[in-house]
């Protein structure tokens, strides 16, 4: 009875403490607390030691936790679970799966503590984290033999765990045996296959799909715009729409990309409009994706008013805007850009000198360009990667200076790929320098061996020269060769409705009546041309 009348104290004592941990949103005040706790002779509490570790879960103090932990001589299964979970919230996944291997062996206690169905959401989620297959198939099995046979919850987090791995027979195995499927287990299928840019098995899952969340729409949508479906793209979002599914920060962030990538202006002005209208604009990632939006769109004084209208830019937001000025010829203005940047003290990444660059290689400002190369990796210390040499290499190339040009790109720091060699020949182009173009051409040849476009690019600098024997020899070369120049695409926004063109190609239902017009315009042509003749004439 006496027992009884002390665990219904003690048992008090701890509720007492609840309502105050609950509300407890510090570490200092949590050590207040704490001493209290040790005070009374609760130290020892599994119960109030997981109401702590979750306080310092909340606050992002996962140091004190672990001491927290460390001082319980011992923890019973819930204390392991909330120690797991923060450990895996704050992504010391390898941390956790120690501590979920000390649990199963605690040496502390006479009864081995089983992980439960609180244990595995999270440990598998750690065996994801660390992208380890094996691990993850081993916690699988221990799933089987520790149970629950049936979790939503742990199935869920088993496909996610293959799906990262790269394993998915065994995800599509999981998903194909639950007895229960929610729209968490279709959406981290999908997702699996839109990472890994499987886009037709991810179409597939999609319209399988029997609720579909703003979180399948997007992931599609951001699948195909990161593979240059950009049609693709925005006939889901249009899709989106149609159902009655409002665009949220996401989805409207992964379909600007291809709206800038066509040139759909008047969806990416919907979209901007929708933005003002829902309280979006005010989002830096959104207004960054509207620039470049704007800004490949033509639209460079619309992106540059949005640009103003900010009032936090990262350096994304420089970046775009950089990028836009140098696309459009404002090599000027980029520089004067690049300089505020500076005075606003926002520090330039990668990009942003990929950008400046660009600028000053287009406007023919060789000096500046040479200097901001030199101040990204003196100064910023950034080191180039091959993008920058690629600019810097077109820069020292466009000057004329040949001979230079080629001994930078024998001492770059990795391997010339065909774009830098691409880029010296179509210098010698413009210089006529046939000894250097033969030496590009020759690297070409590793990377490029059926691009027409090198041999004509070679062919024109002979025929420059007037050394019509190696014009001649060009085009024996590309014709025993049988090369064929890859067909011309372009696209057309008409009725918001975004229809692209490919040379010779014959497949769409509208493609007789196209045809058909352009012979009337043809013959329109010809009898203009007559007449202008007949009237030059008299």
């Amino acid at each position: 009875m006496a027992t009884r009348s002390s665990a219904f104290a003690i048992r008090e004592l701890e509720d007492f403490f609840v309502p105050m941990l609950r509300n407890c949103f510090n570490v200092v005040k949590l050590k207040k607390i704490q001493a209290h706790i040790v005070k009374l002779s609760l130290s020892q509490s599994n119960f109030l030691l997981t109401k702590m570790v979750d306080v310092c879960d909340n606050i992002g103090n996962i140091e004190y936790a672990s001491l927290l932990f460390k001082q319980v001589v011992k923890p019973n299964g819930f204390s392991y679970n909330a120690m797991i979970r923060a450990y895996t919230h704050h992504h010391q996944y390898g941390v956790a799966i120690t501590l979920y291997q000390n649990m199963l062996r605690d040496p502390q206690t006479d009864n081995p503590i089983w992980p439960d169905k609180f244990t595995f959401p999270f440990v598998i989620k750690c065996s994801a984290g660390l992208l380890c297959h094996f691990l993850g198939q081993e916690l699988h099995a221990q799933v089987c033999k520790f149970g629950p046979k049936s979790n939503l919850i742990i199935e869920n987090a088993l496909i996610d765990m293959y799906t990262k791995c790269y394993n998915f027979i065994d995800a599509h195995k999981v998903f194909e045996r639950m007895t229960e499927r929610d729209t968490i287990s279709w959406n981290c299928l999908l997702f699996g296959h839109v990472r890994l840019g499987q886009m037709r098995r991810a179409r597939a899952i999609f319209d399988d799909m029997p609720d579909k969340t703003i979180v399948s729409w997007t992931t599609l949508i951001s699948g195909y715009a990161r593979i240059g479906c950009y049609v693709d793209a925005l006939d889901v979002f249009r899709r989106m729409q149609v159902v009655g599914i409002e665009p949220d920060e996401i989805s409207i962030v992964s379909v600007l990309p291809a709206c800038a990538q066509l040139g759909a202006l008047e969806v990416g002005k919907w979209i901007h409009m929708y933005s003002d209208k829902n309280g979006l604009s005010c989002k830096t990632n959104i207004c960054n994706a509207l620039i470049e939006m704007y800004a490949k769109c033509g639209c460079i004084d619309e992106a540059r008013q949005l640009f103003g209208n900010m009032v936090d830019r990262d350096v994304i937001t420089w970046s775009t805007m950089l990028g836009g000025l140098a696309n459009h010829g404002k090599a000027r203005e980029a520089i004067e850009l690049f300089q505020d940047m500076q005075i606003a003290k926002v520090q330039p990444n990668g990009i942003t000198f990929l950008s400046i660059l660009s600028a000053c290689t287009h406007a023919g400002l060789w000096d500046e360009g040479l200097k901001y190369f030199d101040c990204m990796r003196c100064v910023c210390r950034i080191e180039p990667e091959i993008e920058h040499y690629g600019c810097l290499i077109d820069l020292l190339g466009r000057s004329g200076r040949l001979v230079e040009t080629l001994d930078a790109i024998q001492k770059m720091p990795m391997k010339p790929d065909s774009k830098i060699w691409g880029s010296l020949l179509s210098s010698c182009r413009i210089h006529s320098n046939l000894e250097i173009a033969i030496i590009a051409m020759e690297h070409l040849l590793e990377f490029e061996p059926d691009d027409t476009g090198n041999y004509v690019l070679l062919s024109n600098i002979y025929a420059d020269l007037g050394k019509w024997e190696g014009v001649s020899r060009m085009r024996k070369l590309i014709r025993s060769k049988s090369m064929q120049k890859m067909p011309g695409c372009s696209v057309i926004e008409v009725n918001n409705v975004v229809q692209d063109f490919v040379s010779g190609d014959h497949s769409k239902p509208f493609s007789k009546d196209v045809f058909w017009i352009l012979e009337l315009l043809a013959l329109h042509q010809d009898r203009t041309d007559d007449m202008r003749e007949v009237a030059q004439e008299d």
